[in-house]
């Protein structure tokens, strides 16, 4: 059985889910530190203006030494409502953004919340809409790389927005389609998965 091993992410990009799709035991990392500019909490989307990263704001008590599941989202700045308007201007004009934006705005109308929390709700929320399974395991305690169980795939930091998916990641294929912006900027592959889900619907599910 293929066993791979994930960070939390917001909204993560579309590398993380053909992943996860193909693993028989997805472990989600939740005793690592928290670290920061990475996919744990910002996602990418494709704007007008090319691509644009929205960031969760982290309480400021909370420091790279941090455990993960104590990580609080901070409410600094409003960015639920910021981030919303952000997905609303991007995607209003796809193809299925009204037959999931329901679904996804009830995210930006909350508080402030722990970010492993937040962001496993939107894990599962989004397999339910790709139609694959949710289920996940979660690490009980931190998985160094060189005691991981044989076979397990490490995607920790391979799936990182500062790094260069196509040479670290050779498994991942970003086959091109549909973008509402593609005319302006080509397509723009491994975005979050929103732009996948607002572009090509139910058929995302082929995608991956």
């Amino acid at each position: 059985m293929s066993t791979f091993l994930f960070s939390t992410a917001y909204f993560a990009p579309v590398q993380y889910y053909a992943h996860f799709r193909q693993s028989c035991e997805p472990v989600i990392e939740s005793y690592e530190h928290y670290i920061k500019q990475t996919y744990r909490n910002r996602c990418i989307i494709g704007t007008a203006n090319g691509l644009m990263p929205l960031s969760l704001p982290i309480d400021k008590s909370n420091s790279e030494k941090t455990n993960i599941r104590d990580v609080k989202i901070s409410n600094h700045g409003h960015w639920q409502h910021l981030h919303w308007i952000s997905i609303v201007s991007a995607y209003n004009s796809s193809p299925f953004f009204e037959y999931y934006a329901d679904e996804i705005r009830p995210f930006f109308e909350k508080g402030p919340d722990y970010l492993l929390d937040f962001n496993e709700r939107i894990r599962i929320k989004i397999c339910e809409l790709l139609e694959i399974s949710e289920k996940a395991y979660y690490s009980k305690e931190y998985l160094k790389n060189d005691l991981l169980p044989k076979g397990c795939k490490d995607f920790r930091e391979i799936i990182h927005p500062k790094k260069d998916w196509r040479k670290v990641d050779t498994a991942f294929i970003a086959k091109p389609y549909y973008q509402v912006f593609e005319y302006k900027f080509g397509f723009q592959p491994n975005l979050s998965i929103l732009d996948l889900l607002f572009n090509m619907g139910p058929e995302s599910i082929l995608y991956l």
